[in-house]
């Protein structure tokens, strides 16, 4: 992308005065969290040195990853699996001020972080520290290294110390009975979300917006998806699958 793309795109979504911000903090040697601040945020957000979080603010802020969901209409539930440190859940709170949402993240670290970014939203947040997965089972996290904590990925172990959540048990906790938006980012564990237990659920969700891993992860998905229910697109990365009446 062309400097000049760039801080077209960065103006447009950040704001002037966010983008200075932003350009400010980028370039400063943090040895602490740090705030980042966009027009399309109602608070801050943390950013921790040293970390992916600013690439994921990139996405998400900066280069407005979530456009593709302009013509949702008020949705009641956000379930976002694969939630890193908050930041796409802040957008979706800050865009849609009505709505819930239930933010999934197994990895410690990044939960923490996820916890206080979406405290200010108050009730309208259920933070939930584990992996989703398509049945009850103890998982390993397979992380990268320092700087790719937004590609943390999960393995069964039988001794795994990361514990499991379904989505139908996430629709019990969230006392609702249908998922509005249902974001997927979770490095690949698509492929076993998709290949199995999708039958008690997948009927009770109205949109779906998702980053698919490979071919394996797109056999997965389009074998279960009722492509006469949907309208999908591409986004960039996402795949977008909205109801008519989304």
């Amino acid at each position: 992308m062309k400097r000049s793309e760039y801080y077209s795109a960065a103006y447009r979504n950040l704001g002037l005065l966010h983008l200075l911000n932003f350009e400010y903090q980028k370039r400063m040697a943090h040895s602490a969290p740090f705030n980042l601040t966009s027009k399309k945020l109602i608070f801050p957000v943390r950013a921790r040195p040293k970390t992916s979080d600013i690439f994921v603010f990139y996405q998400i802020l900066v280069f407005d990853e979530y456009r593709c969901l302009s013509e949702l209409r008020s949705p009641s539930l956000i379930v976002d699996l694969g939630a890193n440190v908050g930041y796409s859940s802040a957008y979706f709170l800050s865009r849609f001020k009505h709505c819930s949402v239930v933010a999934v993240e197994p990895d410690p670290a990044n939960f923490a972080a996820l916890q206080g970014n979406l405290a200010p939203y108050g009730d309208r947040v259920t933070a939930i520290q584990a992996a989703v997965w398509p049945r009850v089972e103890r998982l390993d996290l397979d992380r990268a290294g320092s700087g790719e904590e937004w590609g943390v990925r999960v393995k069964p172990s039988a001794d795994g110390a990361v514990e499991t959540v379904t989505i139908p048990d996430i629709l019990k906790r969230s006392g609702q009975e249908r998922i509005s938006l249902l974001k997927i980012d979770i490095e690949g564990a698509e492929i076993d979300l998709f290949k199995s237990g999708t039958e008690d659920w997948l009927d009770r969700v109205d949109n779906i917006v998702i980053e698919l891993h490979g071919h394996d992860a797109e056999e997965a998905f389009f074998e279960k998806i009722d492509r006469s229910r949907f309208a999908i697109s591409r986004c960039d990365e996402l795949t977008v699958c909205l109801t008519s009446d989304a």
